[in-house]
């Protein structure tokens, strides 16, 4: 393995680490000091839309599960196609939600597609 796939590969699994990350923030920190902070929510906020982040948590760790699967699987088009789901939902979260989404969950799904691609 040359060193540009070496890089892919930890690119993709920084990727679906951060998607687990995610899950776990979403589904089981939402309302606690951490995810408050991390998502700038009020403790009434965050307890009122804990289902819904539950909801989307688990949705972030489908992604991470199909570019998990995809790279013990051999299976480089699952994990194209996570990467490109990831680039998606980092697209739209931004728009809809905050710029910042597109960097720390887009840019590196980005950045794994193009190293894949080398």
């Amino acid at each position: 393995m040359n060193v540009l796939a070496f890089c892919g590969v930890l690119v993709t699994g920084l990727v679906a680490a951060l998607h687990v990350y995610f899950l776990v923030l979403e589904m089981f920190l939402w309302t606690r000091p951490l995810g408050l902070k991390t998502f700038r929510n009020t403790p009434e906020k965050a307890q009122a839309t804990r289902v819904l982040a539950a909801n989307q948590g688990l949705y972030n760790g489908f992604l991470a599960a199909g570019i998990i699967a995809g790279l013990v699987l051999a299976q480089p088009v699952l994990v194209t196609f996570s990467l490109l789901c990831v680039v998606v939902a980092g697209a739209y979260g931004a728009y809809s939600v905050s710029p910042r989404i597109f960097y720390i969950q887009a840019l590196p799904a980005i950045a794994a597609l193009l190293l894949r691609a080398l």
